[in-house]
């Protein structure tokens, strides 16, 4: 784990999830795969809220804390409840909530990578992991955000289709 790779590419996400969300009508940034899948929009909202409620927080309790804290849990479908807003509103938002968490994280040392909290479902784990499940859950929902965009054309690509692995997988709410 290297922070400042590990920083860097956090701050690539806001940009990126703009650069394929914003500006594209409702029934792209809405559509969703069926039950319980998310949309695009959904998708981003998810990403707001992990870092409103999540990664910094739970990063902040074991630098504070250390083990024997156990972090809050997070609701993971929060931003399903919430009243559906412009996409450009909700990516600004987004931007500017990543770069206070940034900002957040701009005291983290090395040496703190080995310092450990209490997950509520993994149980102990250390502060490198979260970081690195931090990076990892973005990337992995701006794929799925990708993937969620290309099933508007499931059908529509004919015989490509066994060459598009991405629309064979569904967006599942996770």
């Amino acid at each position: 784990m290297d922070i400042p790779d590990a920083l860097a590419q956090l701050a690539r996400t806001p940009s990126v999830a703009s650069a394929l969300l914003l500006d594209l009508p409702d029934e792209w940034l809405h559509r969703d795969d069926g039950p319980d899948t998310w949309s695009a929009y959904a998708i981003a909202g998810h990403l707001l809220h992990g870092d409103e409620t999540n990664w910094l927080p739970r990063i902040r309790l074991i630098v504070t804390h250390g083990t024997g804290r156990t972090f809050e849990p997070f609701d993971r479908v929060a931003m399903l409840t919430w009243d559906r807003e412009p996409v450009a509103a909700l990516l600004d938002r987004f931007r500017l909530v990543r770069a206070r968490s940034l900002e957040g994280l701009s005291f983290l040392a090395p040496s703190d990578l080995t310092l450990t909290g209490t997950h509520p479902e993994f149980g102990t784990v250390t502060l490198s992991q979260v970081l690195s499940a931090w990076v990892a859950h973005d990337l992995t929902h701006l794929a799925q955000i990708g993937e969620v965009l290309a099933g508007r054309y499931r059908d529509d690509v004919g015989p490509y289709r066994r060459y598009m692995p991405a629309l064979e997988r569904f967006a599942p709410a996770e």
